[in-house]
């Protein structure tokens, strides 16, 4: 990072120094999001406080906290000085402001050291002007420069004014991570009190003087569109003050990546009170009507594409034989080694399975809310989002103005998962105050967020191995596809470890809207693959451990092909850590286990599950997790994400199912949607690092995709019988 990568301003009021911060980062094509840019801000009062603005949305994966750790660690500060505070959306001083990709920390990891040390120069070569000594004998300790030789020391804080004088360093050196004080050591999340106290942080919180409710109503079922609206007694009812159409794209628009929507046309009511509301929603009548089939443009991230959107009522049952049909067909060639036919003739056992995946909901406990006030040319917007850079983008374009007239405030989100990058409701709040003339707050319930999409998609896989009369794997073949996606990733394990291997994927076009969910499709293709490797494991005779670091030292010492998206060495680590905490070898022939292992988001995890069967039921005593994620920010946060990541996995895997009956989703609430529940979370877990200096990868998804076939691995050891679909519960 060069000079022109930092802005300095002149000292503020108060004698403090405000270091702006621009951070860019290129990483290799196989990371989750290329070249990003990022800000941040230092501000150092007078007083030696110091304040480091964080740019993320927080969403639970605590950014918030272990981002501004980096700065200050290379600041030099104690923890106890910094005061965190939660930036605007800034498109000019700020961009990829967002939440997904597990890259937050891995993207910034450099450039925020570098901002830190900067800082850190600058304040150093201040004093050392002050005292008229050379700067490399001014040293630095929880934010009090020393000058060890006359006894002279000065806070941050008292140098701060007189170091927005100094110009940039043209280079700084960095901590080396032997010396690291405050990363690596767990720091509890900085809104972790007002959490637990209620404090109003998220943007179901938002209260403003003045302020209308607004909900929405839409089609029964993907499929419909809009025809009338029979206003009749709704209108008429106690605190109603209006109900109309709105449409949420302008015709025409060019949607990108994050312009995802369910319905283009909603009913909006809007009245006093969030109650009288929803009571009116109740009475009120309109009319869907069928929509024919319609091609629309999108920009998915600078690739144009034309989508294709079916007409119809689409059901389950016909998707189901839909892929069955398609999965009999050749699929897209993404990737080929060797001479697949001919592993699989000359093979000496041979198997073959197919897996499905059904449409998931995200479930945020937070319901999709977003407030809006519109005020001619200028709107003022708060609420939780993952993506509200590209949001504020199609806001700007569906009303019209600069988004230099667009303020959002980013709060704290009530759950994510990737449902709230695709923010339809910001722009449904902004239309309704702006037909209003008046500040909103638009409230889903429940059953508008289930119903409305956005889901994870449909997918199913069939896989089939070759084994050579030795068990050794020869041959590797997955075909896989979804409705309307794939979830293939072509080069990850074991793609690297077979000479002879085939991807090949399909999708089918649907009118079903579907988004990123937790560790988008590798949450399904890991389901798949780490089930089935631990069947051809044991049709090979092999310890599920021995044929994983088999194959994986394979591509450690003679790799096939050149795009293997992994590092075997990781790999490797990270299941031998996991054989060892798990006591794998000596519980192996007394306990009911599964393993499973999975690369991600450029990080590696790996389980083993323990398990026993009551009454039919799975009752998980143990799961163990090893996690490769580079240097670890703060233990307990990252500890936590394993945590939540396992529960949530396990619950999904267990009863996640959405199944759609002529166009209409057949769940709207949790007495029909089920989620895991407190008895059913696993008894203990143990969550183990891969300790190394590798810069920090990826930590708020890699440890969801495995646990799905650590759980299925463990059934099947408990029961004998293997899944092949989810949710197992339906199975079992």
């Amino acid at each position: 990072m060069n000079r022109r990568t930092f802005l300095q301003s002149s000292a503020l009021s108060g004698g403090g120094l405000l270091l702006s911060f621009t951070f860019l980062s290129s990483f290799k094509e196989k990371a989750v999001s290329s070249t990003q840019e990022l800000n941040g801000f230092v501000k150092i009062t007078s007083d030696n406080i110091i304040q480091i603005m964080s740019p993320n949305p927080e969403g639970g994966q605590g950014v918030k906290t272990s981002m501004p750790m980096i700065v200050a660690e290379e600041l030099d500060v104690d923890w106890k000085q910094v005061q965190v505070i939660q930036a605007d959306l800034d498109t000019k001083h700020f961009t990829r402001q967002f939440i997904g990709g597990s890259q937050a920390i891995h993207q910034g990891w450099k450039p925020l050291r570098q901002a830190g040390a900067t800082a850190r120069q600058l304040l150093r070569e201040a004093a050392a002007k002050q005292w008229q000594v050379n700067v490399n004998d001014v040293t630095t300790d929880k934010g009090v420069l020393f000058h060890k030789a006359s006894g002279r020391k000065a806070t941050y804080g008292e140098m701060a004014s007189k170091a927005a004088e100094i110009p940039l360093p043209a280079k700084v050196e960095l901590k080396k991570v032997s010396d690291f004080q405050i990363i690596g050591k767990s720091k509890r999340n900085v809104d972790l009190r007002k959490i637990v106290t209620g404090k109003p942080l998220f943007g179901i919180d938002t209260q403003v003087k003045g302020m209308l409710y607004a909900m929405i109503v839409h089609p029964p079922a993907f499929g419909l569109r809009l025809k009338n609206i029979e206003q009749g007694s709704a209108q008429k009812m106690p605190g109603i003050k209006a109900i109309f159409p709105i449409k949420i794209f302008n015709d025409n628009y060019e949607k990108t990546f994050f312009d995802t929507t369910t319905f283009p046309e909603v009913v909006a009511l809007v009245g006093n009170s969030t109650w009288e509301v929803m009571q009116a929603k109740k009475a009120l009548i309109v009319h869907w009507e069928p929509f024919t089939s319609y091609t629309q443009n999108r920009d998915m991230l600078g690739r144009k594409v034309v989508e294709k959107v079916p007409g119809g009522l689409e059901s389950t049952t016909d998707h189901i034989a839909a892929m069955n049909a398609r999965m009999l067909q050749t699929g897209t060639t993404r990737r080929k080694d060797g001479d697949i036919d001919a592993a699989f003739k000359s093979a000496a056992k041979v198997v073959e399975r197919t897996y499905y995946g059904p449409y998931l909901a995200h479930n945020c406990m937070e319901p999709m809310n977003f407030f809006a006030h519109v005020q001619g040319d200028k709107v003022s917007l708060a609420g939780p989002l993952q993506k509200p850079e590209y949001t504020e983008q199609a806001l700007a374009a569906r009303l019209g103005i600069s988004v230099d007239n667009i303020d959002i405030k980013m709060t704290r989100l009530g759950g994510g998962f990737g449902r709230r990058s695709y923010a339809h409701w910001l722009l449904e709040s902004a239309l309704i105050s702006q037909k209003m003339q008046a500040p909103i707050k638009l409230q889903y319930s429940r059953e508008d967020d289930m119903t409305a999409g956005i889901y994870r998609s449909t997918y199913s896989a069939t896989y089939r191995a070759a084994l050579d009369a030795n068990n050794q794997l020869i041959g590797f073949h997955v075909k896989t596809g979804g409705t309307p996606e794939s979830p293939l990733y072509p080069n990850r394990f074991p793609a690297g470890a077979v000479d002879n291997y085939l991807a090949e994927d399909w999708t089918i076009d649907s009118n079903i809207t579907v988004g990123s969910f937790r560790a988008p499709r590798s949450n399904f293709m890991a389901a798949a693959e780490q089930s089935f490797l631990d069947e051809v494991a044991e049709l090979a005779g092999k310890d599920p451990f021995d044929f994983r670091l088999e194959l994986l030292k394979r591509a450690q010492v003679n790799p096939v092909g050149k795009n293997n998206e992994y590092e075997p060495d990781r790999f490797i680590k990270v299941l031998e850590l996991l054989r060892e905490k798990s006591q794998w070898d000596a519980k192996k022939k007394t306990k009911k286990m599964g393993l499973s292992a999975y690369f991600c988001h450029d990080s590696y995890a790996a389980h083993v599950l323990e398990l026993r069967m009551q009454d039919g039921n799975p009752i998980i005593e143990n799961v163990c997790c090893a996690v490769d994620c580079g240097i670890v920010i703060n233990p307990d946060a990252a500890k936590n994400l394993s945590e939540g990541g396992i529960v949530d996995g396990i619950g999904a895997a267990m009863y996640g199912k959405m199944t759609i009956e002529k166009g209409a989703p057949q769940s709207s609430n949790f007495d029909t949607y089920r989620m895991i529940r407190h008895h059913e979370a696993p008894k203990k877990i143990d969550v183990h690092f891969v300790k190394n200096d590798i810069d920090p990868t990826g930590m708020g998804e890699p440890a969801y995709p495995p646990v799905f076939a650590a759980l299925a691995n463990a059934i099947y050891k408990a029961t004998g019988k293997r899944h092949y679909s989810q949710p197992f519960i339906d199975n079992l």
